[in-house]
């Protein structure tokens, strides 16, 4: 079983990365191109945007390669993965569309939660979760909260990977460390061909990350970020949130816990600052850490290395006992929260004194 594995990440990892200098010609020509307008963007020169599309490219290849080639692989669950590619691909028709015109939050929002939908109508459902004061197979159903939950789930997840993508190689490499981490606690759990889905990902976004790296030549746009967080979150919900265990919700939130927590402590920023939850500015982690003095690549390789652990963290919890979780769980949280406060990610120090 395991060649099938390391077979699909090369694959994907060799299409995206012969398909990436195309879309980079093709951004060019369609007007995919990011043009530093305002002091959030941190570099200098336009740059094309449209790399989002040989990772979707590289991901539905490879995958429709390894399911030709293996399709008693994919029997059991070909309803659910419909559903996920269906939404990928209004996923990237958005982005394309925004990389290119910059349409409106809304428009925006109202195809993701379309997007949801269809994944929800096929099958991708959180359907029930485990009460934490009691044993793992006491199972609380949802019922009719399945809907409303999955699509909060699958849109918030798809958002929080596009707010980090501020930096060269940022989501790229964040999300390629969140496929592998997940990919491992779905092959752990049984969840094969979910797992192999998350390595196809993971080398599809490793195949652009060297065109993406700083300097970059080309950035993934909405058309990638988006994509990436659209699928991790709808399956991460057929490989690990299903599960009835306790502690199944917090592993893809591990796994993807720097654009997970920084996003919301971007909320939670904007409401104490009586801002619009929607206006962008400069206060996300990447942005601290660059104020710190750190170079762009010293601030991607610091927020990788935070990556690795949260997604071992997570990998770690799939494979112990719950009260052990809990501990690893509590203390990581403790932790966050300190570093939020120490980096301001809630509410800088420049803030509090021009308000008092």
């Amino acid at each position: 079983m395991l060649p099938i594995y390391l077979i699909s990440f090369l694959i994907a990892i060799s299409i995206s990365y012969t398909l990436t200098p195309y879309a980079r010609k093709m951004a060019y020509k369609i007007g995919a191109i990011d043009v530093p307008k305002d002091n959030r963007r941190v570099h200098k020169e336009p740059v094309p945007r449209l790399g989002g599309l040989a990772i979707y490219l590289a991901f539905v290849a490879t995958t429709l390669i390894t399911f030709l080639s293996n399709r008693s692989f994919f029997a059991s669950t070909q309803g659910d993965f419909i559903g996920i590619f269906v939404g990928a691909t209004m996923i990237v028709g958005i982005g394309i569309l925004d990389d290119t015109k910059q349409i409106s939050a809304k428009l925006k929002l109202s195809v993701q939660v379309a997007a949801a939908l269809v994944a929800v109508y096929f099958g991708v459902r959180i359907e029930f979760i485990s009460s934490i004061m009691t044993k793992s197979d006491n199972l609380i159903w949802l019922n009719a909260l399945s809907i409303p939950i999955t699509v909060f789930w699958i849109v918030g997840i798809t958002n929080t990977v596009n707010l980090i993508d501020g930096l060269d190689g940022l989501a790229a490499g964040v999300a390629t460390i969140a496929s592998i981490s997940l990919g491992v606690v779905a092959y752990l759990n049984g969840g094969y061909t979910v797992a192999l889905l998350l390595f196809i990902l993971a080398g599809s976004a490793i195949g652009f990350l060297p065109y993406n790296f700083n300097p970059a030549s080309i950035f993934m746009g909405d058309t990638g970020s988006l994509l990436i967080g659209f699928l991790l979150a709808t399956i991460s919900i057929e490989g690990v949130i299903k599960t009835a265990t306790t502690i199944a919700v917090a592993i893809p939130v591990l796994a993807l816990g720097v654009p997970v927590f920084d996003t919301t402590f971007a909320i939670l920023r904007r409401l104490v600052n009586k801002r619009p939850i929607m206006e962008a500015d400069k206060g996300h982690l990447h942005h601290r850490l660059l104020e710190h003095g750190l170079t762009q690549k010293q601030t991607v390789l610091t927020l990788y290395s935070i990556s690795i652990f949260l997604g071992g963290s997570a990998i770690f919890i799939s494979d112990t006992r719950n009260s052990i979780a809990y501990i690893v769980i509590s203390t990581i949280g403790v932790a966050i929260v300190s570093g939020a406060y120490l980096f301001g990610l809630v509410k800088r120090r420049e803030e509090r004194k021009a308000n008092s």
